[in-house]
């Protein structure tokens, strides 16, 4: 992934057979309908999770009376965020920048980035957000937090706890960004849920790019 003034792509493309979440029911793109078998257009039909690829979890997600995906305040998603790097095998306090105003944003780049996420094979020793990061997070007022893997919480414990810290907190998920080869720093993002009624989350296309700072060439 190179490094611009421009927009990054930090979105997974969505294809039969990626990666998702065990027991989600995997993903399915096909041609409904195409030239090469005669029909007058092609017509792509998508069978998947809602929570496939990158996405975002609404408070509903886990939180009986939380609010839906298409309440989400768009504003939420686009504006300043802060690429965090974090290098060990769980993402700890020190990870959390220190002096986060309320409403920031917060995007954890790990090693979960280096691998191949969404190929098709399903790694349960994924880099995840622990109880005392996701606390910091609260303190501070984020508004949200986004990581380079299919959950916030980690594969071998209960996802509950992590996500209702959060959401319960209104701190909103991005899930299974892709971040390889993007440094740490200040940014902007660009990303929107689809806007699906009732729905306890969406997939997303999210992208940034790097702030310019004045008088930088």
């Amino acid at each position: 992934m190179s490094m611009s003034t421009g927009w990054i792509d930090i979105s997974a493309p969505l294809r039969t057979g990626m990666t998702v979440w065990p027991g989600d029911g995997g993903a399915r793109i096909e041609r409904a309908q195409s030239f090469e078998r005669g029909d007058a257009y092609n017509l792509t039909r998508i069978e998947m999770s809602a929570h496939t690829g990158t996405h975002l979890d609404a408070p509903l997600h886990f939180l009986r009376e939380g609010r839906a995906i298409d309440t989400m305040p768009p504003e939420l998603m686009c504006g300043r965020a802060r690429v965090a790097a974090a290098e060990g095998e769980v993402i700890r306090p020190e990870d959390v920048p220190d002096g986060l105003e309320p409403g920031s944003r917060v995007l954890f780049r790990t090693r979960n980035s280096g691998r191949e996420m969404f190929a098709g094979t399903f790694f349960d020793d994924y880099v995840y957000l622990g109880r005392e990061a996701a606390e910091k997070l609260v303190q501070a007022r984020a508004a949200l937090v986004g990581i380079d893997a299919l959950s916030v919480s980690g594969f071998h414990e209960d996802p509950s706890e992590t996500h209702r810290l959060l959401l319960g907190a209104g701190v909103w998920i991005l899930e299974g960004i892709c971040l390889r080869g993007v440094e740490p720093g200040e940014y902007e993002l660009a990303c929107l849920p689809l806007r699906i009624e009732g729905a306890d989350g969406a997939p997303a296309r999210a992208l940034i790019r790097p702030v310019r700072r004045p008088g930088a060439a």
